[in-house]
């Protein structure tokens, strides 16, 4: 896609295209032109595409059983497998601007999630939220550990990268299911548990890819490195995290809503928001904390001051617009991806077992959770089957197999893209016709009670 370092080195072409593979037809004479083009023009084509998608994607596809991502996706399949853009977007060739790229994409989806919920921080009402990341998460990492050394026939570390990296509902690609905008009431308990969860989880797998590096090192053995991960990656990580993030949330809600004549509100200018999410993730991680974590915290106590101010919604706004076009840029690369290559080393066993950890393992991790819980089974099941893998994955593997020495790592992206791609597929067809028909169903049985 963009990154992933231990396999080939590929050099881009600038000019003229990639030689045709063998066998394959000759190119219609459009193409043939396209491919002569200057790569900066046929850059800005697909930006303008990209923007384009952006402005339209959230009207065209409301009532459509279809996502921005499945577009995206597709698109990136068809510019790079035609040869159109002439270079390999590899996961396993690009390591750091894998890791780097997806990580932008993801702190400010981060940002985006805190700032557009309603709902005030508390044990009940976000009872949901606890039980699938106490409850659902650690189910889904011990499951899919043991199915990647029982099925995959991976080693202990590298099981455990997977679990780690394909245990968290993904904040980004999980936006067609999470609340609305803020202050609009759109906040039922479905998408309200799935943005709280989103915004959260990627912070708490974040110690177990470091446990899994420490297992790499052959420090799974030894009471002290565990006893070292448990104190710095566990306890002080996440200290530091939602510390960091409360008192720079704390320190930002101050001068953008407190003095009404000199605060930050008056300007009305949404770019605070991306401010707000570099100084969160930069200062807390010079502090050796978990940044992911802080930028979620931040949001949230930002949403906390004077939650009912009209800046809020400017805020979201422009996150939102930063997110998807950040999101769709990462996704026609991950299109491009596939369409060169990346499940290659893909089995019918790496299916199945793929399959497994996206319909089985999540879903009744998920309903196990909910044992007890007040909500309808309807929005219990709904809770725990949109668990959306996405490009949080990626970013766990990519800065795992940086940091640590797992091997070689073909077959473990191979998996993960699959598994990916078919999230995307299936949640992305399946998500907004269920929580259509949820929400109708509601609003009828409101209506019969009055």
């Amino acid at each position: 896609m963009f990154g992933g370092g231990q396999a080939r080195i590929t050099t881009p072409r600038l000019s003229g295209g990639p030689p045709p593979r063998a066998g394959s037809a000759p190119c219609p004479q459009f193409l043939e032109h396209a491919l002569k083009a200057d790569p900066y023009v046929v850059f800005l084509l697909g930006l303008g595409v990209l923007i384009l998608l952006v402005s339209w994607a959230p009207v065209g596809l409301r009532r459509m059983p279809l996502s921005l991502a499945i577009l995206c996706v597709a698109l990136g399949w068809a510019a790079f497998g035609s040869g159109l853009l002439a270079f390999e977007p590899d996961p396993r060739t690009y390591d750091t601007v894998t890791e780097r790229l997806v990580e932008l994409v993801v702190i400010v989806s981060l940002m985006g999630a805190g700032l557009k919920l309603d709902r005030p921080l508390s044990w009940r009402g976000w009872s949901s939220t606890w039980r699938l990341l106490a409850i659902a998460m650690p189910l889904t990492m011990l499951a899919t550990a043991w199915l990647g050394v029982a099925g995959l026939g991976f080693s202990l570390p590298m099981a455990m990268l997977l679990a780690a990296s394909i245990a968290p509902t993904d904040p980004v690609l999980a936006s067609d299911v999470q609340v609305g905008p803020p202050r609009t009431g759109n906040e039922d308990e479905v998408r309200f548990g799935l943005t709280s969860e989103a915004g959260l989880n990627d912070a708490l797998a974040f110690p177990f890819v470091h446990l899994a590096i420490v297992a790499a090192a052959g420090g799974l053995s030894s009471v002290n490195d565990m006893g070292a991960w448990f104190a710095v990656d566990v306890l002080w990580k996440l200290l530091a995290g939602a510390g960091m993030g409360y008192l720079i949330g704390r320190g930002l809600g101050f001068l953008i809503f407190h003095n009404a004549k000199f605060g930050l509100s008056r300007v009305g200018d949404g770019l605070v928001s991306l401010a707000a999410t570099f100084l969160a993730y930069s200062l807390t991680e010079l502090m050796h904390g978990y940044g992911f974590l802080a930028v979620f915290i931040c949001a949230l106590t930002i949403r906390a001051w004077e939650r009912d101010h009209y800046f809020h919604d400017e805020l979201h706004h422009f996150s939102d617009l930063v997110e998807r076009l950040l999101m769709m840029l990462v996704l026609v690369l991950f299109g491009g991806a596939l369409a060169h290559g990346m499940l290659d080393a893909l089995t019918v066993t790496d299916i199945i077992v793929g399959l497994v950890i996206l319909l089985v393992v999540r879903p009744v991790a998920g309903m196990i959770a909910m044992i007890g819980s007040p909500h309808p089974l309807r929005e219990r099941a709904l809770l725990a089957f949109l668990g959306i893998r996405g490009l949080g994955t990626v970013y766990y593997v990519a800065y795992g197999l940086n940091h640590g020495d797992f091997g070689v790592s073909e077959r473990l992206w191979a998996i993960v893209g699959f598994i990916i791609a078919a999230s995307i597929l299936i949640h992305g067809v399946s998500a907004s016709p269920l929580l259509i028909r949820l929400a109708q169903r509601r609003r009828a049985a409101g209506k019969a009670a009055a």
